[in-house]
């Protein structure tokens, strides 16, 4: 149900596969407000934070007042700029658009099958 806090979703994570290390990867974007996100602190403690990049957008110190980018567990990626989000994903699937070549098969399937994102 709504809202959906991914504290509680790693904690489901990690108790459903207790064997499996999990991280968690967001925007660059989202580093500045990263620190509004409910249990931030805890989420920082237990995992590892990688910080996707983003079109025209570079994360510095100054822009987040309470998670900087030299905070030990996050790390900066310096994977190629993909101009997709998971909102982009989100919004085709409820305007049932076709995002197959988008997602790995797996991730695909399941997302249908479960029925995610549809209203």
């Amino acid at each position: 149900p709504q809202p959906s806090y991914t504290i509680n979703t790693l904690a489901y994570l990690k108790e459903k596969y207790p064997a499996k290390q999990f991280s968690l990867i967001i925007g660059a974007d989202n580093l500045q407000t990263f620190h509004k996100w409910k249990n931030y602190e805890e989420i920082l403690k237990q995992y590892e934070l990688y910080v996707y990049p983003r079109h025209n957008y570079s994360p510095s110190p100054l822009e987040s007042p309470v998670v900087k980018p030299d905070h030990p567990k996050v790390k900066l990626t310096s994977a190629p700029i993909m101009e997709i989000s998971s909102t982009f994903i989100r919004e085709a699937i409820r305007d049932k658009k076709d995002i197959r070549h988008y997602l790995p098969e797996a991730v695909y399937k399941y997302i249908v099958e479960m029925h995610f994102y549809e209203k």
